[in-house]
């Protein structure tokens, strides 16, 4: 068959099979992701039938998938929306990130996977999946509860810690020495601290140079300037997926609600496309083998992600059943997980069978713990004779908890980092 046909025959194939795929998981109320992962392990090297065609095409498009999920993760917020997130729940993001980095570092120290290793694993531990946990809240009808603006608290801390952690990442992994890598800090918290500072002062006027009522004009300009940030982000080790972020936080308004309705379905597309590129490049028989560390691992940090969101919920003065709602809600891992592995497998290979492992099964463990979590600690508590709780929610999916004002970021809860996003609102400056 010639090159160019079997190519758009697999590439229709593969495309055809996720649409079935994203289907069947919203029919039974799962996250597409672990799925995607699945096709990709079936279909790649050591599977059942290897795609050889599409390999490159599938490459560059799981690129750029990166690329999207980081603009449209941007486009969520605003410049002032992110600096008082960094006022108010700095402690708690301290928290996670001790909590459940420390995890999956050790992990890969004991492994022997050396410091590179480490950071790496760290960072897929770490991180959790805001997309499953949107999707998760709004089918349990948590938006108005108390806690959720501390869920979106930490989970807006993790998103702006990238910005950070991915440039150093990127740093290590290109081998660089210490001084390479503490200029890419710099010039990541440099870059960071440009772009918040010209979003909150001169907002208005970058969103007025990029704004076209022509949506054609606004999606090529749009997409064309993160796509070249993104290129020149990643020249300067600052990591591409970082230059995206930074030029979803610099529009706002308009120009960004109509970004965000133009680029949700090429983002949908081409970050189905990096999941199957993730499992595509891991050979299914090397999973069964860490399916144990994997396992041990997802155990400990669903542990220590639940106490993250109940000691984030207490310090903002919710209740008990709050509080373990709140550390239940956190527990999913997905999108961040695997971007942090896909930049380190070609580094550290041996991440790759042990952070799909991971992922898959926290993806699918997260919106059990979510339900369930508060339940189970209230069953336990009444054995021991404890009280109740001081909220007013006492039913698992939340229903009846005393609603509160939904901030900009909460009425956007469905959007953010899904595959299969609600509508989004408006985003303020």
């Amino acid at each position: 068959m010639h090159d160019t046909t079997a190519l758009l025959v697999e590439l229709g194939a593969v495309i055809l099979g996720l649409g079935l795929v994203g289907r069947f998981a919203g029919r039974i109320g799962l996250s597409p992701i672990p799925l995607y992962l699945l096709a990709g392990l079936a279909f790649g090297h050591g599977g059942l039938i290897p795609l050889d065609a599409s390999e490159e095409f599938t490459m560059v498009g799981a690129e750029i998938g990166v690329i999207l999920l980081l603009l449209l993760l941007g486009l969520e917020y605003s410049a002032s929306e992110l600096v008082t997130s960094l006022k108010t729940q700095y402690p708690s993001g301290a928290v996670d990130f001790v909590l459940n980095a420390t995890p999956g570092a050790v992990a890969a120290l004991i492994l022997g996977w050396g410091p590179v290793g480490a950071v790496a694993l760290a960072g897929v531990t770490w991180i959790s999946s805001s997309g499953v946990i949107a999707k998760v809240m709004t089918d349990l009808g948590r938006l108005g509860n108390r806690e959720t603006p501390v869920i979106l608290g930490v989970l807006v801390m993790e998103d702006l810690a990238m910005a950070i952690y991915l440039p150093l990442l990127t740093a290590m992994l290109a081998g660089v020495s210490l001084a390479g890598g503490s200029l890419a800090l710099v010039i990541a918290l440099g870059a960071v601290g440009l772009v918040l500072y010209l979003a909150l002062r001169h907002g208005r006027l970058i969103s007025r140079a990029v704004s076209s009522d022509n949506p054609e004009m606004l999606l090529l300009v749009v997409l064309g300037l993160t796509v070249l940030v993104a290129g020149v982000a990643q020249q300067l080790q600052v990591s591409a997926a970082v230059g995206a972020f930074l030029v979803g936080i610099a529009l706002s308004g308009e120009v960004a609600e109509g970004a965000r309705k133009l680029l949700t379905p090429l983002r949908d597309l081409f970050a189905a496309v990096f999941f199957v590129f993730f499992g595509l490049s891991t050979n299914p028989a090397d999973i069964p083998p860490v399916l144990l560390p994997a396992a041990l691992l997802a155990i400990i940090t669903t542990f220590t992600k639940i106490g993250t969101g109940y000691y984030a919920a207490r310090r903002a003065g919710v209740g008990p059943r709050g509080r373990w709602r709140a550390g239940g809600t956190l527990v999913a891992r997905g999108e961040f997980s695997i971007v942090i592995a896909g930049l380190a497998v070609a580094t550290e290979p041996r991440i790759g069978p042990i952070a799909t492992a991971y992922v898959l099964i926290l993806v699918i463990v997260g919106p059990l713990t979510a339900r369930w979590t508060q339940p189970i600690a209230a069953k336990i508590e009444a054995r021991r004779g404890g009280g109740g709780g001081d909220d007013k929610a006492v039913g698992v999916s939340g229903a009846e908890a005393e609603p509160v004002a939904k901030s900009a970021p909460e009425r956007r809860l469905g959007s953010h980092d899904d595959l299969t996003p609600e509508p989004a609102g408006e985003k303020h400056e």
